[in-house]
């Protein structure tokens, strides 16, 4: 019996393996836990043919697609210093800065990657998503992450856009028309408290901040990621906000991010096995952790 299946296995074909994407969510210092998530993919053996980013998850999955891994990342936020990042948090800020520093590691334009990226931003224009796929790698992840009131649009090819969390806040659709079959996203946002659990002054500051915004975010900025999601990573990130930068409060996210991922990959392997297969009879906006 073991040489008529050692003969199968020589001459029947293989099945090619699953073309599997990632899709990394918006969130600002959250990101860290795209990076941990990052790290227990790579001790699993999993890796990614197929990556797009929003945000904070365009310049995580350019690094990605240019071949950093997890530990290379952690050492580039390192390299940040953060109290020159904090003197331009102020309301519209140019993002030149941050082109240039992501310019040390991002250098060149989409040709030079090693995987299929794209990168969300929103048209300033028309409220539109933008795909972005060609020129400056450093100018297409900082278009994405250009958030009003605190940043300026930045100036791509004419147009003027800003962070793409308005229109695809978790772009599992744009990695799936990369090339991906089997698509995991990352929600940073999945445990942000409600606006109704809000305080008052936040309520108001929300709504003054929508009048004065360029740009809005539209009904399904965040649904359409878990409906184009094979599986849904969401690290559990609701004490934090997107611009808590402290050391302590990034190594946290980190770990959170790391020990989710560490927590739901056996559920993902055993997902993957049976798309491969052929037996994937769920919904993908059926299947999420948490």
């Amino acid at each position: 019996m073991k040489i008529f299946e050692r003969l199968r296995q020589l001459f029947l074909p293989k099945k090619p393996p699953v073309r599997l994407g990632i899709a990394l969510g918006s969130g600002g210092a959250k990101g860290m836990a795209h990076l941990g998530a990052l790290k227990a993919f790579e001790e699993a053996g999993i890796t990614f043919s197929f990556v797009a980013g929003t945000s904070i998850g365009a310049v995580v999955g350019a690094l990605l697609a240019k071949g950093y891994s997890a530990e290379d990342m952690r050492r580039i936020v390192e390299a940040v210093n953060r109290r020159e990042f904090s003197k331009n948090l102020r309301p519209f800020a140019d993002l030149s800065f941050a082109e240039r520093f992501l310019e040390n590691y991002l250098e060149g334009d989409f040709t030079t990657l090693r995987l299929p990226f794209a990168a969300c931003a929103t048209d300033g224009k028309d409220n539109r998503l933008v795909v972005l796929r060609k020129g400056k790698l450093a100018r297409a992840v900082t278009a994405s992450s250009a958030i009003p009131p605190l940043f300026k649009a930045v100036e791509t090819d004419g147009r003027e856009l800003y962070d793409g969390a308005f229109t695809n806040a978790i772009p599992t659709d744009v990695c799936r028309a990369l090339g991906a079959q089997f698509v995991i996203g990352i929600d940073l946002g999945a445990f942000a408290k409600p606006e109704e659990e809000k305080g008052r002054f936040s309520r108001l500051l929300g709504s003054a901040l929508t009048h004065i915004q360029p740009v809005h975010y539209t009904k399904d900025q965040r649904e359409r990621g878990y409906q184009n999601a094979d599986y849904m990573l969401r690290p559990p990130l609701g004490a934090f906000r997107s611009t808590d930068i402290s050391e302590a409060a990034m190594e946290e996210m980190y770990a959170l991010g790391y020990e989710e991922a560490k927590r739901c990959m056996e559920e993902i392997e055993s997902a993957i096995q049976t798309f491969s297969k052929g037996k994937n009879a769920k919904k993908p906006s059926e299947k999420k952790s948490g």
